[in-house]
């Protein structure tokens, strides 16, 4: 089944975009990034704490199968509602320096729309390190989720 999360990360660069268009209003899909409950629902994660302000922060929890728990945060830099977010993103305790996502949301149509991720990485070492791991299958296996729970809200 061909994946409908898009990734393009060309060689040699620091940086990826992430593209995915939905059958959800826009928004929808602007609150699936922004409402708590959603979040955590389609993320399956504990969300401690978002704040959805320019200068506000988050900060997610998950525990894998043997019970450890992961941490993830980030402070928010631009907050533009049904637009644009622009944040930061780390994995507590883990060798990956944080990273900068700008976020953009697109209307496409009444029913539809369109999100782009543009990621920046300290260097393309660190990158091609994450697109090693199984970030493709993971990232269009959320957005399924996400289109799956969010779909409902209607």
């Amino acid at each position: 089944m061909e994946r409908k999360t898009k990734i393009n990360a060309e060689d040699g660069k620091q940086d990826l975009v992430i593209t995915r268009e939905f059958d959800l209003p826009l928004e929808l899909l602007f609150k699936a990034y922004t409402d708590a409950d959603i979040v955590a629902q389609w993320m399956g994660t504990k969300v401690v704490k978002l704040e959805n302000k320019k200068h506000g922060s988050y900060q997610f929890e998950t525990t894998d199968p043997k019970g450890n728990k992961h941490g993830f945060n980030g402070v928010i830099h631009e907050f533009s509602p049904n637009h644009k977010i622009t944040r930061t993103f780390e994995m507590e305790n883990s060798p990956f320096a944080v990273q900068l996502e700008f976020l953009e949301f697109e209307k496409l149509t009444d029913d539809t729309s369109k999100l782009t991720m543009h990621v920046v990485y300290r260097s393309a070492v660190i990158r091609d390190q994450i697109l090693q791991l199984p970030f493709a299958q993971g990232i269009n296996m959320a957005h399924n989720r996400l289109q799956d729970i969010v779909k409902n809200i209607k």
